[in-house]
């Protein structure tokens, strides 16, 4: 889909709507721009509060203090380098 719009001396564009309604974007929502070459592609940034619980942890993982995960990856990683 091709869809085009002006930019104002402000440099601002509005998206069109096929635009907003094909990627899913509404007032408020963030988008990012990434520069490819002499293209720009535009997306929704996604809401990474959506992905809570997406990720299956096993049950002897969960709730454990920030430190001890620190630390045990430290003994693992330094028992790798031997």
């Amino acid at each position: 889909m091709d869809a085009a719009a002006k930019v104002t001396s402000k440099g601002q564009v509005t998206l069109p709507k096929t635009v907003r309604e094909a990627l899913g974007i509404e007032s408020g929502d963030e988008v990012v721009f990434r520069v490819e070459g002499d293209r720009a592609v535009l997306a929704r940034t996604p809401d990474f509060l959506e992905l809570a619980g997406s990720v299956s942890v096993p049950a002897a993982k969960r709730n454990v203090a920030w430190d001890d995960v620190l630390r045990k990856t430290r003994e693992s990683r330094a028992l790798f380098r031997r």
